[in-house]
């Protein structure tokens, strides 16, 4: 029998982070995938470089593949450096890899990528989300709930 996953993930050195994902999306299910990097990738990601912001993650032929993610060249790599923008292949089991190809093809649901991180152990995941695009009142609300609860926080401090 598998043991479970955690439902927090080892989060040693956040490298990239998509806040504005959590505004445009509303989240379902959160899923931790490796990535498979060249020499160099790592090195520029354990210099902190890297950008998720326009990026997501699709489902081709039974891999899925992390699209339009920006990591740029190491500035002390040589000619073999990698290409900043290229597909990157995500490392999942293929258990859920079915279950992310259902909900994307059934569900019309997206892969977003939240964060790039460094484990426990110095591997380097990514956290990608199973998530479904906001209408604009869905932002509305989510901007009202930040607001009421800054301004909560806000009170509270006031009177103590």
């Amino acid at each position: 029998m598998a043991r479970p996953k955690p439902s927090t993930f080892d989060k040693h050195k956040i490298v990239a982070e998509n806040r504005r994902a959590r505004f445009d999306y509303s989240i379902e299910d959160k899923f931790e995938a490796g990535l498979a990097l060249q020499g160099t990738e790592v090195k520029a990601l354990r210099a902190g470089e890297a950008s998720i912001a326009e990026s997501y993650a699709e489902v081709n032929e039974g891999e899925v593949w992390l699209i339009n993610a920006n990591i740029p060249e190491y500035s002390h790599g040589n000619r073999q450096n990698h290409e900043p923008r290229r597909p990157r292949k995500l490392l999942l089991h293929a258990r859920e890899i079915g279950r992310l190809f259902g909900a994307v093809e059934r569900k019309g649901m997206t892969l977003i990528p939240l964060s790039i991180y460094f484990n426990q152990s110095g591997r380097a995941k990514v956290e990608l989300a199973l998530a479904k695009g906001k209408q604009a009142h869905d932002k509305r609300q989510s901007i009202k709930d930040r607001d009421w609860k800054r301004d909560k926080a806000r009170l509270m401090r006031e009177k103590s």
